[in-house]
């Protein structure tokens, strides 16, 4: 690496260093993170099996159900493994290059799990408001296309974060990123050089997935509960609002912890950086921990699935 004039020409080599504030008790903070995660992995497995070999489960509502479990488990696995090095074993170095692969997966991912939420608000949408028309209109081909689309919006995306830090910035104030994971505006704040454009350009990818998604769920869930409300049959009401509710509160989750992250992440100055850092871990490790705890206590099939497993497991 050069240093010109104070600044670092190109770094080689970051340095992460967790949640600045909170350096003593880090390795405490990594005891629930890591429970977090191992149950995260054991749930949306066991979920991922489960739709796999129920026949009765290959509907549409269930494969979006599959396609958030894989994305939970890469999305939960792109930080956690980094982010207890840093905890346990200060292993704080990461490649430059690394560092960019490792933002491009996480809010690759984060932009995919957006994408599958609103298709799974879409697929209730239309299982409610127009049930005669689901089965012709969520074909398993439409299923595929909707899946390799929101994981290319993301990708496409997102790399064009990377090749604007790649292109545009040469020059870093410091190698130490504040932050416990490699996050855009974490990489783009070292830089010594004019970061509008990466800002500006930040913000429209925001604006594009995730606000474009928010609309459209929202609208959905308005479409929904206005006719659940007039169905005529209490029995009826209730059977449709129920099989809602997993998604709501998995929505809210999600895009909750995302607005309280990037609200003290942009606009929340007096707010203590450890703060922010604990937020943004939270937003990428409690929904893939509670997705499946949420869909295995709402979805009665799986639920019921699963206690027939541990059943047999108890009896033998």
């Amino acid at each position: 690496m050069l240093q010109l004039n104070g600044t670092v020409f190109m770094p080689s080599v970051l340095t992460l260093i967790g949640i600045p504030g909170l350096e003593s008790v880090q390795f405490w903070i990594g005891i629930p993170f890591c429970a977090m995660y191992i149950i995260a992995l054991f749930g949306n497995f066991l979920i991922l099996v489960i739709i796999k070999s129920e026949r009765g489960l290959h509907e549409p509502m269930y494969l979006f159900l599959a396609m958030l479990g894989v994305t939970d488990i890469a999305l939960s696995t792109c930080i956690l493994p980094k982010l207890l090095g840093i905890f346990w074993f200060h292993s704080a170095e990461i490649y430059f290059d690394a560092c960019l692969f490792q933002m491009w997966l996480i809010h690759t991912f984060q932009c995919t799990e957006s994408g599958v939420l609103l298709a799974m608000a879409l697929d209730r949408y239309v299982a409610i408001c127009d049930p005669l028309r689901h089965a012709a209109i969520f074909t398993h081909k439409l299923l595929t296309q909707i899946g390799v689309g929101v994981t290319l919006r993301a990708g496409v995306l997102i790399a064009l974060c990377l090749i604007l830090i790649k292109c545009r910035l040469k020059h870093y104030r410091t190698t130490v990123v504040s932050h416990s994971f490699c996050e855009h505006m974490a990489i783009v704040k070292l830089a010594a050089e004019d970061t509008r454009i990466n800002k500006i350009y930040g913000l429209f990818v925001a604006f594009i997935i995730l606000g474009f998604d928010i609309i459209f769920i929202t609208l959905s869930y308005i479409r929904i509960f206005i006719t659940v409300f007039k169905l005529p049959q209490k029995e009826a009401r209730l059977k449709a609002f129920n099989t809602c509710i997993a998604h709501i509160c998995v929505f809210l989750v999600f895009y909750l912890l995302g607005f309280f992250s990037s609200f003290t992440h942009r606009f929340g100055f007096h707010i203590p950086s450890y703060i922010h850092i604990l937020l943004s871990n939270l937003y990428l490790l409690v929904p893939p921990f509670l997705n499946p705890i949420v869909y295995g206590v709402k979805t009665k099939q799986i639920r019921d699935r699963v206690s027939k497993i541990f059943h047999l497991k108890d009896a033998s």
